[in-house]
């Protein structure tokens, strides 16, 4: 089984204080299961939404965490997962 470490960014600690407590949650759910199952294994849970990321992102990938909240992820080839941003890609007003 790959062995993989996650570290947390500043940044994404500082954006980690600004979030809902069920999305921090979440995210410690990827984190164990990535230090549990491996990277390759969590990609494969559809809850996640795992996908690599295109233009100025390429090379990192992403999970989402809800439709407003995303996070942003590097893979390393030393076995090192580093989490580098707490991203909103979208609010909207919903309409009732």
């Amino acid at each position: 089984m790959e062995t993989y470490t996650v570290e947390i960014s500043t940044e994404a600690e500082k954006n980690l204080k600004k979030i809902p407590e069920n999305l921090v949650m979440k995210l410690a759910l990827w984190v164990k299961h990535v230090n549990n199952e491996g990277l390759t294994q969590v990609r494969k849970i559809k809850g996640y939404h795992d996908e690599p990321l295109t233009g100025k992102r390429k090379g990192q990938r992403s999970i989402r965490l809800n439709k407003a909240y995303r996070a942003i992820y590097t893979e390393h080839d030393n076995g090192k997962v580093e989490l580098n941003y707490i991203e909103v890609n979208e609010v909207n007003k919903h309409e009732y």
